[in-house]
């Protein structure tokens, strides 16, 4: 019978514009704090998993022996790094998952880190955009622009999105207020942001500021434990299924670039080897880091039919009160998106919603989550199913 691993400790810093100056003071805000939240000392851990995609102008790199400078009881703990764009959390999150499955390591801490604010805005720019396939995408000049051009095939295609774009937003704005991790903790209200404004410019047509995550620094590191450990974890969230699916890097390459199809096979395969549906999950972290990510996804994980997930938001069926909550943390839209730390925040904060310890954002019932976490523009896609354990 298959052990599932469990992921048995998280840290998370707050996101936003941290005084932490560097990945390494990032890194070492969690590392130590996440063994120690799963009850396992530093000699316990048999590996580290690192997640960083590197946007910082600093010139220190080899991240992954970072972790033991800032936490020098774990100086001598093998590790490496993982990067895979916007999916590089749940990449280092993934080798961990493999390294348990495997057999080859008990307890493995996960970090996964940015320092994104330091770097001027134009360097940030470059890199992102580099999540793209410059050979046919460089043109848009920014990643922003990338999404903006899909939204407008969208239009063509559905109508404009405008208005369910708005909703996305407004509702990941409002989850964000009870998230005391998040860069952003203010209500923005439906009508701020569907409204063109001097606070709330077009970055690139159709697409507006509040439909664009932000730039953030922050970290997130959990222990990813076998099934023996966790036995002797206070509590723990066993990892039932997850899926890794890639599809074309150039959007013109895929037959359609709106379907996000990798997306697709990602969490259909993350169900199926969880031995579930959709209607036995509680809640979904999701890809926000454009409000069109968001409904893309709504349409590509066989919650709407394409061209239909505007209903969702306008009926309130992605709300927290609703009939199957979406980003309850207020997703990269308001949480922010340091982007390594990404994938690794949102399992933790998944996990500390079907444990009870989400706080001001704990729902009623959280028995499952989904988390879906993906590089460029649904190139790499990651899905996992996580179920409370105890």
């Amino acid at each position: 019978m298959t052990q599932h691993p469990h992921l048995t400790g998280w840290a998370h810093t707050r996101f936003g514009r941290s005084d932490q100056p560097d990945v390494e003071s990032l890194m070492a805000e969690v590392s130590a704090t996440a063994v120690e939240d799963s009850g396992l000392m530093p000699a316990d851990i048999d590996a580290i998993s690192v997640g960083v995609y590197g946007t910082d102008t600093s010139n220190q790199r080899f991240e992954a022996a970072l972790v033991g400078t800032g936490a020098p009881e774990l100086a001598g703990v093998p590790a490496v790094r993982s990067e895979n764009a916007c999916a590089t959390g749940s990449a280092a999150l993934y080798a961990a998952l493999d390294m348990v499955e495997a057999g080859r390591a008990r307890a493995v801490l996960v970090v996964g880190a940015e320092k994104m604010t330091r770097a001027p805005a134009a360097t940030v720019t470059d890199v992102l955009l580099g999540a793209a396939y410059l050979p046919t995408e460089g043109k848009h000049g920014s990643f922003p622009a990338v999404f903006a051009w899909l939204a407008r095939q969208y239009a063509r295609r559905y109508g404009d999105p405008r208005d369910a774009l708005a909703r996305i937003a407004a509702k990941n704005h409002r989850n964000g207020v009870d998230n005391p991790y998040a860069h952003m903790r203010r209500d923005l209200g439906y009508e701020f942001c569907v409204t063109v404004s001097d606070r709330n410019p077009v970055v690139a047509h159709p697409l507006l500021r509040t439909d664009c995550s932000m730039v953030s620094d922050g970290a997130a590191a959990v222990v990813v434990a076998s099934a023996d450990v966790a036995r002797a974890a206070r509590r723990s969230v066993v990892v039932r299924g997850r899926a890794q699916a890639n599809d074309p890097m150039p959007l013109a390459s895929r037959p359609d670039p709106l379907a996000f199809g990798a997306a697709a096979t990602a969490f259909r395969g993350a169900l199926d080897e969880a031995g579930v549906v959709l209607a036995d999950l509680d809640l979904l972290e999701t890809h926000d880091c454009f409000t069109l990510a968001e409904l893309l996804q709504y349409e590509a994980f066989g919650l709407a039919e394409p061209g239909k997930g505007s209903l969702l938001s306008s009926e309130g069926r992605t709300d927290r009160d609703g009939a199957f909550p979406v980003n309850v943390s207020g997703g990269l839209k308001a949480k922010g998106h340091p982007i390594g730390a990404t994938g690794v925040s949102q399992h933790v904060i998944a996990a500390m919603q079907l444990v009870g310890e989400a706080g001001g954002m704990q729902l009623p019932l959280a028995e499952r989550a989904a988390v879906f976490n993906m590089g460029g523009a649904a190139v790499t896609n990651y899905a996992t199913v996580l179920e409370a354990s105890r």
